[in-house]
């Protein structure tokens, strides 16, 4: 499985911005996808899951009624809209696949099967 990330770039804060990842597999339903960020410095954080059938979604408190995690499983594509961005929104930002849903929203990061290349979100005060 290979994953593309895609849709970073510089914004002010309160913008939006929407991240992209996606993946070259046979059954991408069969994959729970998330999205996970590092900013400099830090370790690598969880920020939101999704099922494969898109029914159950997950996210991390930080970014809790700013982001909103989706999939079209039409197009192998997993989205990440993000909605009033803050400066400490600035990071890498990395898609993820696992078969197991508690492994990717408890962010289990040596667990998780496939990771995507990163895509860099800066976000200026």
């Amino acid at each position: 499985v290979q994953l593309q990330a895609s849709g970073g770039g510089l914004v002010q804060a309160g913008g939006s911005l929407r991240l992209s990842c996606t993946a070259s597999v046979r059954t991408f339903s069969n994959y729970v996808m998330g999205w996970f960020r590092q900013a400099p410095g830090k370790e690598r954080e969880f920020v939101a899951a999704i099922s494969g059938n898109a029914e159950n979604t997950y996210y991390a408190g930080s970014v809790k009624g700013r982001f909103t995690i989706s999939r079209d499983n039409a197009k192998n594509t997993v989205y990440l809209q993000m909605n009033s961005l803050k400066p400490e929104d600035t990071a890498v930002y990395y898609c993820a696949a696992d078969d197991d849903y508690r492994t990717v929203m408890d962010g289990r990061l040596n667990n998780i099967d496939y990771w995507g290349q990163g895509t860099l979100v800066t976000v200026s005060s």
